[in-house]
Parts: structure tokens; C-alpha cells; sequence
């Protein structure tokens, strides 16, 4: 049995198959226990890939199997004002259950890390749910990993407050 090559790509939110793709798989992950269990709403659906092009600090990978996308990866570009230098926050990661297990995400990973080190980023960021073991793993392979600036303050946490 031959290794399928996945192919990565930075989407084209104009392009209707890649923007087709970023709304599928991202639905796909929301659908997920992981991704909270509820499908997009389908003003999402319909608006999302429009509302990225509009933001040229936001950018998204892709993985493709064959013609069939199975991976995604959401990028924002935000700013550091302790490095004065952007940096890139992986806001989702997603790659099909089909082909969770085969470094989909590692792949997808690199090239993310390629674009933010050609927009001068001094770092990636992202979130992960503590229960997501699995996710957590393929992060820390990565050379993702919690941060202190000084131990006495403890590690950095992620919150949130809806709007």
C-alpha cells in the first residue's frame, strides 16, 4: 500500500473551491465534539469566506488528499508590542476524522510557520482545550508550549468574554 501525499496549500478565500473548502471543514470541526458540537450557522456559511478576504492580517491553509480538502488551518495576524513585531495566532485546526493519525496538522503547521515567518512574525499562538490530549500532543511535537515570564505569576491562560 502506497503513502497518500497530502498536498498543502494557503487558500485563496476568492477562489469558490477553496472558499467551499474553508466553510465545509470548519463546519465539519464545529460539528465535532472538540469544536463544541454545533454545525455554523449558515450566515457563517455564506459570509465567511468574503469577511476573510477582507482582512489581509488573516490567512488559511489547506490539505488536500487527492481533489478532496481534509485539513484547515485559521490564521489571524496580531501584534506583539513586547517584540514590536507581528505575530500569528492558529485560531482553528482541523483535519478530518478520515485522516486524524497521519500529520495532516504537522504539514498544515509548517506551512502556516512559513507564512508568518515571511510576514516577520516573532511567534505562533494558539489554544488548545485541556481535555484535547491528542491535539495537545501534535502541538508540543510542533515546539508548542505554555509560557511564564516569571514563575512566581505562573503560566499564561487563555480567556474569553463574549460579546
Amino acid at each position: 500500500m502506497s503513502e497518500t501525499v497530502i498536498d498543502i496549500r494557503l487558500a485563496d478565500y476568492r477562489d469558490p473551491s477553496h472558499a467551499q473548502a474553508v466553510v465545509t471543514l470548519l463546519d465539519a470541526y464545529a460539528r465535532d465534539p472538540a469544536g463544541g458540537g454545533t454545525p455554523l450557522e449558515p450566515k457563517v456559511l455564506a459570509e465567511l469566506p468574503e469577511a476573510l478576504a477582507a482582512r489581509p492580517q488573516a490567512f488559511s491553509v489547506l490539505a488536500y488528499d487527492g481533489e478532496r480538502p481534509v485539513g484547515l488551518v485559521n490564521c489571524i495576524e496580531g501584534f506583539s508590542t513586547f517584540a514590536c513585531k507581528p505575530l500569528v495566532n492558529v485560531h482553528d485546526v482541523v483535519v478530518l476524522e478520515s485522516h486524524r493519525g497521519r500529520r495532516v496538522a504537522q504539514h498544515m503547521l509548517a506551512r502556516v510557520e512559513q507564512e508568518a515567518r515571511a510576514r516577520g512574525a516573532c511567534k505562533l499562538t494558539l489554544e488548545v482545550l485541556s481535555g484535547n490530549r491528542s491535539a495537545l500532543r501534535a502541538y508540543e511535537r510542533e515546539g508548542f508550549a505554555s509560557y511564564q515570564l516569571d514563575p512566581a505569576f505562573g503560566s499564561a491562560m487563555f480567556l474569553q468574554k463574549k460579546l
